[in-house]
C-alpha cells in the first residue's frame, strides 16, 4: 500500500493500482526500444507480488494504515521472488526487468534515486544481500535467451523506472490542489490546477496524457488491525482522472 497523509485521512493506493499507472505511461512513452510491449508488460506487472500481501493490509502499532517502505523486509522479498517467476511465465523479457526493478529497489535503482530506502531493510542486510546476487547472477544469460544486448536491457529498465516513478509522483503528493512545483530527476513537474502538471521536458506521444487513478481515502483515527482490515476494503475505491500536458 502507498499511504499518503491527507489531512483528515490517509490515501491509500494499492500497489497493484499504482502498477496499471504505471502501465499507462509506461503505453505513453515516446523514446521506445524495440521490445516496447516487453516494457509496458513489466509496468502493469512489476508489484504484483504485492496482491497477496495486500488481501490483509496491516496497520501500525499507532493505527496508522502501513506504508510499502515499511513492509517486512523478507516479506517483501518473498512475494517479489514470486511475482517474478510469474510475470516471467508470461513474458520472460518483461520478466529480467522486473528481476532488475526488486533487486535495483535495494540498490537505489542502480543509483539513479539516492532517497529511495525501504525503512527495514538494514535489519536484514544479509537476506537482501542474497536476493540482489540472486537476481543479479541469472542477468547474463537471461539477457542471451531474450536475443538482446546489455545496453538495451538497460535501457528498457531505466523506461520501467521512469513509469513507476512517474505513477508514485502522483500516489505520494497531494494533487487536489496546485501544489509547488518539484523535480524528479530530470524531469520538472508544474502543477497548474487539481490534477493537472506541466511536464517539462515533455517525454510522451501526443502533447496530453491523461490517466486515473484508483485511491481510498481511509479516515484517520487510531486504528486496530482486526477492525482495519475489514474496514479498508468496505470503502469506495475513488478513481480520480490526472493529466500530464506539455
Amino acid at each position: 500500500m502507498i499511504v499518503r497523509d491527507a489531512g483528515d485521512a490517509w490515501q491509500v493506493v494499492l500497489q497493484t493500482d499504482h502498477a496499471d499507472l504505471s502501465a499507462a505511461f509506461a503505453h505513453a512513452w515516446r523514446d521506445r526500444g524495440r521490445h516496447h510491449e516487453s516494457v509496458a508488460v513489466a509496468a502493469r506487472r512489476h508489484d504484483d507480488g504485492w496482491a497477496v500481501w495486500e488481501r490483509a493490509p496491516r496497520c501500525d502499532e499507532s493505527g496508522k494504515p502501513v506504508n510499502f517502505l515499511d513492509v517486512d523486509v523478507r516479506s517483501h522479498l518473498a512475494f517479489y521472488r514470486a511475482g517474478i517467476a510469474a510475470v516471467t511465465d508470461e513474458d520472460p523479457y518483461a520478466g529480467l526487468l522486473v528481476s532488475m526493478h526488486g533487486a535495483g529497489i535495494y540498490q537505489q535503482r542502480y543509483g539513479s534515486d539516492p532517497g529511495l530506502a525501504l525503512t527495514r531493510a538494514p535489519e536484514v542486510q544479509e537476506h537482501v544481500d542474497s536476493f540482489v546476487v540472486e537476481q543479479e547472477a541469472r542477468y547474463d544469460e537471461r539477457t542471451a535467451e531474450a536475443g538482446i544486448d546489455d545496453d538495451l536491457r538497460r535501457a528498457d529498465y531505466e523506461r520501467l523506472q521512469w513509469a513507476d516513478r512517474f505513477s508514485l509522483a502522483f500516489c505520494l503528493r497531494c494533487w487536489d490542489t496546485p501544489g509547488e512545483t518539484f523535480e524528479l530527476g530530470e524531469f520538472r513537474f508544474e502543477p497548474v490546477e487539481p490534477w493537472v502538471a506541466r511536464v517539462t521536458p515533455w517525454p510522451f506521444e501526443g502533447d496530453r496524457v491523461g490517466c486515473s487513478l484508483v485511491r481510498r481515502l481511509v479516515p484517520k483515527r487510531v486504528w486496530r488491525q482486526d477492525e482495519f482490515r475489514e474496514a479498508f476494503f468496505a470503502l469506495a475505491a475513488e478513481r480520480v482522472a490526472l493529466v500530464f500536458a506539455m
